[in-house]
């Protein structure tokens, strides 16, 4: 018999917990509002707190004998077509590491398309496990890299035989997306497990027209963001798995190893609600979407100085193998400008923030929950922008290094030498130097720096000249980039 998807146990349980007028005893502290700060309750609502219960003693008795996680976990993963589904309230950066944690372990090698998110470099460092790097397909033209081809990792394999698995990020968050099938494969005639980092890809089981997605492709792990492309609450994500390879137990182990005690049930509700809304309507919300886009990329075609990158520019051979028209990618090199003026200029005069920006792009990313009047107000904000062009020229230029100087020797472990005793160094004296911190412009989050690379001349300039330019380097020790953190003795 099949699972019913009108059900939503999180959301069951909590409206269960308010008419029985349950009074705990127990954390959170603020007791149902009560004790909330009433400025707090007044930009928060009271329907914050009121769904801030514990989940075990609150929203499920003290046992869990109801089962409402591990029931609204179970209509995920029949969702989604996978074996196993588990749900995190600490977002897809926790839960790609308790995926590399389930698959390798400290000492041995993971094969990791050099294009990962930042959290996945944060899994590499707390777990000692050494990175075979494998390459993107970089457009050198539009300066932008896509995921690596099913050959790049077949290659790494056969160099690194004894390597644990695989990791490969698709989609990006310029909506390419790998050729998973090829992937998995390449993986599984090895008998290895491939984990795909699908963070953007909330939506993809949802709709035959976007991308394959992880499972049906047949990858092992899949990790997923509820909050970025779904409905769910920022922190929201879930993580999948099928096959033989990884004994789900083993997964939930690493995922408690690193999780929270404390899990905030809001979240739990909002990825189990994006669930039972996808079930029930997802073709027909994500379809709609699908034509908003269409429409919306064609009436940025007209403006002047703007192009939207789609399939004809991002897949082909050597490039990527599908793509996700949702993220509106726009070139705006034509304009005379860079992305982070761009997007500084039209928060500022239109309150229009864009997903991402850089020396030449822009991208806003569109979902379901969008309509006309919204795409309305971002292309007005665009053309707006285009007549202003010239109020933002002369922006300073970003030195971009060719995708062979872009690269650098990884000549220790991420974990040796982010945890090594380091010394500042002037940002002209840290040629060849090795790195001791991660350095990563964000959005889109992919380090440029990594613990254990040797820094070469073209990545600082290109970074020196992107911070000059505007770029954002949160987790720089320096985010001037004046000085760079580096091994002492190297």
């Amino acid at each position: 018999m099949g699972l019913n998807h009108d059900d939503a146990p999180v959301l069951d349980a909590l409206a269960r917990y308010h008419d029985a007028d349950e009074l705990g005893f127990t954390p959170p502290g603020h007791k149902q509002a009560r004790g909330a700060d009433p400025r707090a309750r007044a930009v928060l609502g009271d329907a914050v707190f009121f769904g801030d219960v514990l989940a075990n003693g609150g929203l499920d008795d003290r046992m869990a004998r109801d089962r409402v996680l591990e029931r609204a976990e179970e209509l995920m993963a029949d969702a989604v077509h996978a074996e196993h589904t588990f749900f995190s309230t600490c977002g897809s950066s926790l839960s790609v590491k308790a995926a590399m944690l389930a698959v390798t372990c400290p000492g041995h090698r993971l094969l990791v398309g050099r294009d990962a998110h930042k959290s996945v470099i944060s899994g590499l460092i707390l777990s000692g496990v050494e990175p075979v790097w494998v390459e993107p397909q970089w457009d050198a033209v539009r300066h932008i890299a896509h995921p690596p081809s099913p050959d790049a990792y077949d290659k790494a394999f056969t160099r690194y035989p004894d390597a644990d698995g695989a990791l490969v990020t698709s989609p990006t968050p310029y909506g390419a997306a790998a050729d998973l099938t090829g992937i998995a494969q390449v993986c599984h005639r090895r008998g290895r497990p491939l984990i795909v980092d699908e963070a953007w890809g909330a939506h993809l089981p949802f709709h035959d027209d976007l991308p394959s997605w992880a499972m049906d492709a047949d990858a092992d792990i899949c990790v997923t963001s509820i909050h970025k492309m779904g409905s769910g609450l920022e922190q929201g994500s879930v993580f999948h798995l099928q096959g033989e390879l990884i004994d789900p137990a083993e997964l939930a182990s690493r995922a408690d190893l690193l999780g929270t005690t404390s899990p905030n049930v809001l979240l739990y509700a909002g990825i189990d609600a994006w669930r039972r809304q996808m079930v029930q309507h997802g073709t027909e919300l994500i379809g709609r979407a699908l034509e908003l886009a269409t429409r919306t990329r064609q009436a940025v075609e007209t403006i002047d100085g703007f192009h939207v990158n789609d399939a004809r520019d991002f897949c082909g051979a050597h490039l990527a193998a599908d793509f996700d028209p949702l993220p509106l990618v726009m070139d705006i090199s034509e304009l005379g400008t860079t992305g982070y003026r761009a997007a500084d200029w039209l928060r500022k005069n239109h309150h229009i923030d864009v997903h991402l920006f850089d020396h030449r792009r822009i991208s806003a990313q569109l979902t379901h929950a969008d309509d006309e009047q919204t795409t309305a107000r971002l292309l007005a904000a665009l053309r707006d922008l285009a007549d202003h062009a010239t109020d933002l020229r002369d922006a300073p230029q970003v030195t971009v290094p060719s995708p062979d100087d872009l690269r650098m020797e990884q000549v220790r472990l991420p974990r040796d030498a982010y945890f090594a005793r380091h010394a500042k160094v002037q940002v002209d004296e840290a040629p060849g130097r090795v790195a001791a911190e991660m350095i990563t412009p964000y959005p889109p989050g992919i380090p440029a720096v990594l613990p254990g690379e040797r820094l070469t001349e073209p990545v600082l300039e290109y970074l020196t000249t992107g911070v000059a330019a505007g770029m954002f380097l949160p987790d720089a020790a320096d985010r001037k980039l004046t000085t760079v953190r580096v091994v002492a003795d190297s």
